[in-house]
Formats: structure tokens, C-alpha cells, sequence
């Protein structure tokens, strides 16, 4: 939030963590810059993050030669290293029929 003139506008799932009490003392902490929405139980095709691990997977860990931990550790992050780099690809995911709604 450092630096921030707008209000950050952020989608998070219904894991326990984004709704612990500790957060939402956060949240209410920060008087209105940052609003958090709430995305329905179970719904993977409606998250952005969701494509980018089933960006990863199908294809830095899908496609590697992994031997062990050490490997698949380097192709997940060799490819999240990546997305920074690609706006464009970062931006086509919000861009999606199921994830329009995000971009918004």
C-alpha cells in the first residue's frame, strides 16, 4: 500500500486466510484503499491467478524433465519469472471470457 494514491481494488478467493480476523482489521486499518472482493466458493475459472498456475503447469511443468523437488522448483519459478516480463500475457488473462468481470 506504500505509495499508493488510489484505492487498490484486490480479488481473493475464500481461502481461511483472506478471511481472518487479523485481515480484516487490516483492511478496515487502511480506511477504504484497499476493498477486497470476495470471489464465489469454488470458482477456479473466474480467477486470474488460476490461469497462471494452469499457465505454469501446462507449460514450464508439464513440458520440463524433473528429476526431483530441485527441478520442478526451478521450472515454476523460471516461469513465474517470466510473466513480469510479458505484460501482454499478464493483461490477456484478465481478457478471458470467464475473467473479464476482474478487469473491470
Amino acid at each position: 500500500m506504500h505509495g499508493q494514491r488510489r484505492p487498490v481494488y484486490l480479488i481473493v478467493d475464500g481461502h481461511p486466510s483472506h478471511r481472518a480476523k487479523l485481515v480484516k482489521e487490516y483492511v478496515d486499518s487502511l480506511e477504504g484503499r484497499l476493498k477486497l472482493f470476495y470471489l464465489p466458493p469454488y470458482s477456479p475459472e473466474l480467477n486470474p491467478d488460476e490461469l497462471i498456475w494452469n499457465a505454469v503447469k501446462n507449460n514450464a511443468v508439464g513440458r520440463a524433465k524433473l528429476e526431483g523437488p530441485k527441478d520442478l522448483h526451478r521450472a515454476v519459478l523460471g516461469r513465474l519469472r517470466i510473466l513480469p516480463k510479458r505484460p501482454d500475457r499478464v493483461r490477456s488473462l484478465f481478457r478471458a471470457p470467464e475473467t473479464c468481470c476482474a478487469a473491470a
